[in-house]
């Protein structure tokens, strides 16, 4: 059933290029702004008009009339008396248009039989489309940061289904690059630190008050000196320690290797190892951040040969390990072994959390939409020679690098840094290494050439506005932005940050960023104590009770969480408020989930007084809109599908939640001024008509569309 604003804005136009001829000028409906100018507003003969140099309100006026006249042999019919009454002009040349009630109840009719989809047609052509989304880091907890991109991206991948279209979910986890050197170097810290206190050497893991000694040094750079110098001598003698047959075979052997094969075999608590982990990896980043600049060195293993020993800067280390893997191929397999297998351990970890949080969230993630970066790893050499192949890429300062044109397409102006230097899409490093530039290339060549994507959406926070624009250039000077000469959308989604009540980013009184899983914990024991002081008395047993409320907290708990972030602008920052967002009134979730509940009591309510509902729906074959405020909540049923198309279009949630928070308005005001239960006979079908399809779009709109849980008893 198409939406009656794609009716009139086709039919209005066909009218404009009867009266004009002209073929290429949209009718531009819109909803009126204003009830009493109508239900829509076509704007599009103001614009015409002044391209044909013409008066626009008599151009407006003769459209209307065209409008009005019996001009069936046109196509397609422009006339509109089967959908509104008739015309007016208003101003310098707007059409208004009201919908006639005969409309709106035929309409709701065929809303009612079609229960799957509520009338809303498919889209006439499914397209494949990608949506990247979440993307968490190895070796961290999920925190604040990633709520946006995982409920956003599922609510796209939502909208987009439901439209018709096959949806190919990805999770482009950071399981790849720098970092899994610092993991290695973090776990080797934990197994040396848990090593020392079983000997008694120390009572606690050094790394943990190492890191606050590291913060606490500041600007103090002999200080700096002193604690860096103090930790690598340690460090050197635990490697030398653990080192079997130096200069034979990789180091490890000892210490290190069993260590990663008891993580192995006896598992440890899940959640508390990640806080070790993360701990560690902060402690290898800041002694690489505070020994930067003193020239202070380690030793490892040479890059092309493990029986050789190399001193190099400690600020390298992470990055070498890193480089030895990435040319593993090149090396040997035998000397990333313990590497790897440290590595599964830790994205082992990460992954298991990050499956907790989305199953929490109601988010469509699972193992098998994971594509991180690793999954690319065997793709990347590829990429560097496809561009030097196609002279794109060239060598600077020992890197290979791309310089793409600009956003006008000027390839002599290209992208600039602040000084006006040419900037670079760096895609492999002098020491070999690849970065997170050259991984996005390969997945973007893999969704178009395996995938057979039509669109790649890729759902990021604003600040990666310019790394996603260079991608974009790049791949469509090398031509990977096309298949069989057809272009392939490629859609960069951002949104703004979380913040605190005083306007700055979302974060612990340590400045440490707040752990997703934290945060939805304590929106469910917020919630759970307004169950407790609202409705105490709920029914069953006790123990029924107690999982009635941990049913009911959690569904409202993480409901107002997500509600709080779809409801507001994606692109805008916003302020997290537990307060506001479990507040019972104004545009949030628990408002919205009892919106619903109250109108699932009116059922239970006719159960209750014999009155059969059902029957009287079987059997209904006509209805009758005679109340304004059923027209009002009518009306406003049937433009679902204008809400879920316009929020599709923009991947914008808030206009989905804007359309239901004004459904439920007008359901409250329909409920106060037109009684359901004890109307007449004539009346009622009517009106639990109107009751049971508020409920079943509420329903869809949280449920299907946001994944948002509703409650029929709060």
């Amino acid at each position: 059933m198409k939406p009656a604003i794609d009716i009139l804005e086709e039919r209005i136009t066909a009218a404009m290029a009867a009266v004009t001829g002209s073929r290429d000028a949209p009718a531009i409906v819109r909803p009126a702004t204003d009830p009493k100018f109508g239900d829509y507003q076509a704007n599009g003969v103001m614009a015409l008009a002044k391209q044909l140099k013409t008066n626009p309100r008599k151009l407006a006026e003769e459209v209307v009339n065209k409008l009005n006249t019996d001009h069936r042999s046109l196509t397609p019919d422009p006339r509109l008396i089967d959908i509104c009454e008739k015309p007016e002009v208003a101003g310098p040349g707007f059409i208004n248009l009201r919908l006639k009630p005969d409309f709106i109840a035929e309409r709701l009719l065929q809303i009612w039989k079609d229960a799957a989809n509520l009338g809303i047609d498919k889209a006439s052509q499914s397209k494949t489309i990608v949506v990247d989304f979440s993307g968490p880091n190895i070796a961290k907890h999920m925190h604040v940061g990633h709520l946006r991109s995982t409920i956003i991206g599922d609510c796209i991948c939502r909208l987009l289904e439901f439209e018709g279209h096959k949806v190919v979910r990805q999770n482009h986890i950071g399981d790849w690059g720098r970092n899994f050197g610092t993991v290695i170097l973090g776990l080797w810290h934990i197994c040396m630190a848990e090593k020392r206190v079983r000997e008694g050497k120390d009572t606690e893991l050094y790394y943990s008050k190492e890191l606050e000694e590291l913060k606490a040094c500041g600007e103090e750079e002999q200080a700096l000196r002193n604690l860096c110098q103090r930790v690598l001598i340690q460090q050197e003698r635990e490697w030398e320690a653990d080192y079997k047959y130096r200069r034979v075979s990789p180091d490890g052997e000892l210490v290190f290797h069993p260590f990663l094969r008891d993580l192995k075999e006896k598992p440890r608590d899940h959640d508390k190892f990640l806080d070790q982990v993360e701990l560690a990896y902060k402690f290898v980043n800041k002694l690489e951040e505070s020994s930067n600049g003193l020239r202070l060195q380690t030793k490892t293993r040479h890059l092309t040969d493990p029986n050789q020993i190399e001193v190099i800067p400690y600020e390298h280390l992470s990055r070498r390990i890193t480089a030895m893997l990435h040319q593993g191929e090149e090396i040997g397999k035998e000397i990333n072994e313990q590497e790897d297998e440290g590595w599964k351990i830790v994205r082992g970890l990460t992954i298991k959390e990050g499956n907790e949080i989305y199953e929490k969230l109601n988010v469509g993630l699972k193992d098998e939409h994971i594509r991180g970066e690793s999954f690319y790893a065997d793709m990347l050499g590829d990429v560097v020679a496809g561009l030097k192949n196609k002279g794109l890429a060239k060598e600077s300062e020992g890197a290979v690098c791309v310089f793409p044109p600009d956003s006008t397409g000027s390839s002599q102006a290209g992208f600039k840094d602040k000084e006006g230097k040419p900037l670079p899409v760096i895609i492999q490093k002098s020491d070999g290494a690849y970065l997170y530039a050259t991984t996005d290339l390969a997945a973007l060549r893999y969704r178009v050439n395996e995938v057979k994507a039509d669109k790649i959406i890729y759902v990021t926070d604003a600040r990666q506005k310019l790394h996603f624009e260079m991608l974009f250039a790049v791949a469509e000077m090398a031509g990977w932005s096309k298949r069989n000469g057809d272009k392939v959308d490629l859609v960069h989604v951002t949104f703004g940050s979380v913040l605190r009540e005083d306007g700055t980013p979302l974060k612990t009184r340590e400045g440490e960023n707040v752990k997703l899983k934290d945060l939805l914990n304590e929106a469910e024991k917020r919630a759970k104590k307004i169950v407790e002081e609202k409705n105490p008395d709920l029914c069953g047993d006790e123990e029924e009770k107690i999982a009635k409320k941990e049913k009911i907290a959690k569904a409202v708990g993480i409901g107002a969480v997500k509600y709080a972030d779809f409801c507001n602008n994606r692109t805008s920052d916003y302020v997290f408020s537990f307060d506001k967002m479990l507040a019972m009134d104004g545009n949030t979730a628990p408002y919205m989930q009892y919106a619903y509940a109250r109108v699932k009591s009116i059922e239970r309510k006719a159960q209750e007084r014999g009155i059969d509902a059902e029957g009287e729906l079987a059997d209904l074959q006509s209805i009758h809109l005679t109340e304004p405020d059923e027209l009002d909540l009518g009306k406003h049923l049937i433009r679902y599908g204008e809400a879920i198309q316009a929020a599709a279009a923009d991947y914008r949630p808030n206009y989905l939640t804007a359309y239901l928070y004004e459904l439920a308005q007008k359901f409250s005001s329909f409920y106060t001024n037109c009684p359901v239960l004890d109307a007449g006979p004539d009346r009622r079908p009517t009106r639990v008509l109107l009751c049971r399809l508020t409920a079943r779009t509420i329903e869809h709109g949280l449920s299907n569309l946001l994944g948002i849980e509703v409650i029929e008893r709060m």
